[in-house]
């Protein structure tokens, strides 16, 4: 097994990954927060963990790889009052609040679908572990360092930061986060402004709400994912990965939660991808440039010049190194669309060639190079999962390919080993860990499994009188060129135009 190297961000630096247990590793990924649709900058963190997953795989790891669905939780982020972000959406769109998890984990899964995206093993939920929660809360409290005040529950982050690096994995420093944190609304109750929330108390008119030692109440934000990590990978695991956003204040108080709770760090190896940009800023709602995906794979959507192919998508982000920015362009995505298909038709060109039925090349030196960028895909990938190299490997590859199919190179140039060996270059990396598939993939069946689930979430709607949903998807999918037909029997069909 060759040696991989990971950036781990809480070191700072390239290292040798060893996973806890040999030949098994444990990898966590914070899902989607499912009070909306996922847009494209949610793409680049699930896209980037399913090549680690594979890539693992690939290596011959048995990855267990755990993702979660955040549909309940009180949000502290930077600067913002915290809120719930699935009941306010929730009473926005006049539904029961599980009613829209629902509705948005059904898209979401569409999406990864689309994607080609491998499940994860496990997908827990932050309601399906409430008890989970409320029992490490109940032990960090025993250990002195959370406090509760009107039925919520805080932790003490100044006591912890006087006996533990608190900060080590964003670069924060706890005197200027005193200093610079203003006061928001509910936060007189803390001791300390940076105290985050592990409980909060549910005011009358909070719809969803459980309850716990303090009086009925919700958890926070960040202990669910410690209480899911730990119960299925166990107190010490391998992997946990994420988007560069979390890593405050999320990450950081995962951290802590459960350092305190476990006697030690939970994590041996953070990884982190970078944000996709939009003329150079982040993707969010305050700055009003959000491309959901459906909204990408329609083309409507004003920044939109055309719909892309959610394979497109996919080569886009690959080309560039999953901690470098990516800034969104027409350009760059129409670009992509191209690249991918002169790459794929060099591989349907490469395996309906006659290859040489002889060992001795007539042109070694090409021989020798092809033979070299081929075992470069392997030392890219271990070097911190570096699909851009990769990428420019395969295209240093595909004009030989087609050389050889012009005449431009000779079918012997190269040996029948080393034909071989291009053959399972393309289908190892393009297809296997690259996870890539032709554009004409939109007419295959896992089109008809993703529009079954649009479908399915139609019926849903209709069969609750929820006609409003029906008729969006309705819209949505004629817009992008796919009819839907309400059949005699009760089923539905549908076209591509």
């Amino acid at each position: 097994m060759p040696d991989l190297y990971i950036h781990n961000s809480y070191t700072r630096q390239k290292e040798h990954f060893e996973p806890l247990t040999p030949g098994h590793v444990g990898l966590y990924v914070c899902g989607p927060t499912v009070s909306g649709e996922s847009h494209l900058g949610h793409a680049r963190p699930y896209i980037t963990f399913d090549i680690v997953s594979r890539y693992l795989q690939h290596l011959g790891y048995k990855v267990r790889y755990v993702r979660n669905i955040t549909d309940a939780g009180h949000f502290e982020e930077e600067g913002r009052d915290a809120i719930d972000k699935v009941g306010e959406k929730a009473k926005l769109e006049k539904l029961e609040p599980m009613e829209l998890v629902q509705k948005y984990t059904n898209l979401f899964h569409l999406g990864m679908r689309l994607f080609n995206c491998q499940e994860p093993s496990i997908e827990p939920t932050a309601t399906g572990h409430i008890v989970e929660q409320i029992s490490m809360i109940e032990d960090i409290i025993a250990k002195g360092y959370a406090y509760e005040v009107n039925g919520s529950v805080y932790f003490d982050v100044k006591k912890y930061a006087q006996h533990y690096p608190y900060g080590k994995l964003s670069g924060r420093v706890l005197d200027d986060l005193l200093a610079t944190t203003r006061d928001l609304d509910g936060q007189e109750e803390k001791r300390d402004t940076v105290d985050f929330a592990l409980w909060k108390h549910a005011p009358p008119e909070h719809i969803m709400r459980w309850k716990s030692p303090w009086g009925e109440g919700f958890p926070g934000w960040h202990i669910e994912c410690s209480a899911m990590s730990s119960k299925y990978l166990g107190e010490t695991f391998d992997i946990h990965g994420g988007g560069m956003d979390l890593l405050f204040p999320h990450h950081e108080s995962e951290i802590a939660q459960s350092t305190i709770a476990h006697g030690h760090p939970p994590v041996r190896y953070w990884m982190h991808n970078n944000m996709i940009t939009i003329n150079g800023k982040k993707m969010g709602k305050s700055y009003n440039n959000v491309i959901k995906l459906s909204e990408l794979f329609s083309g409507n959507h004003p920044i939109l010049e055309q719909a892309y192919h959610p394979m497109v998508v996919r080569f886009y982000i690959l080309q560039t190194h999953y901690r470098s920015t990516l800034d969104f362009s027409n350009e760059a995505l129409q670009a992509s669309e191209k690249a991918l298909r002169r790459l794929w038709e060099a591989y349907d060109v490469l395996q309906k060639l006659q290859p040489s039925t002889d060992n001795n090349p007539s042109d070694a030196a090409l021989d020798a190079q092809v033979k070299e960028w081929c075992a470069e895909c392997e030392e890219f990938m271990c070097d911190d999962i570096n699909t851009a190299k990769v990428m420019a490997n395969l295209f240093e590859l595909a004009p030989v390919i087609n050389g050889i199919k012009g005449g431009q190179v000779k079918a012997d140039a190269i040996s029948a080993a080393t034909y071989a060996l291009l053959n399972a270059t393309f289908k190892t990396w393009l297809e296997d860990i690259l996870g890539l598939q032709p554009l004409s993939v939109q007419q295959s069946n896992k089109l008809d499994q993703a529009m079954q689930v649009l479908i399915d979430i139609r019926k849903e709607a209709r069969t609750r009188k929820d006609f409003a949903t029906s008729d969006q998807i309705r819209n949505k999918l004629a817009e992008a060129g796919i009819q839907l037909k309400d059949e005699k029997d009760g089923s539905v069909s549908y076209t591509i135009e």
